[in-house]
């Protein structure tokens, strides 16, 4: 299984030095069981063991969830983009 983000920036400001289109990909990949485990997140996130987990995301919690989710990665690679433009 995999969750997947892509998030997207545009800046069409003519005055602006990062004018123009990007998108940012995060992925999570792991795989889908068939009993529900844990009582933490949402959709999914029972039915979803992470690569080099024994835990799915319910079950591992807020904090190391956000730390190795989709979006996370996603937003990692937006915040660099925006630290070095």
């Amino acid at each position: 299984g995999r969750f997947r983000c892509v998030l997207a920036l545009v800046n069409p400001d003519d005055k602006d030095t990062i004018r123009g289109q990007w998108t940012f990909n995060g992925s999570c990949e792991g795989q889908l069981i068939l009993d529900p485990s844990g009582d933490q997140g949402f959709g999914y996130d029972p039915l979803f063991r992470p690569e080099g987990y024994d835990q799915t995301f319910a079950e591992l919690g807020a904090k190391i969830k956000n730390e190795i989710s989709h979006r996370s990665r996603a937003l990692q690679k937006l915040q660099t983009f925006l630290n070095n433009h």
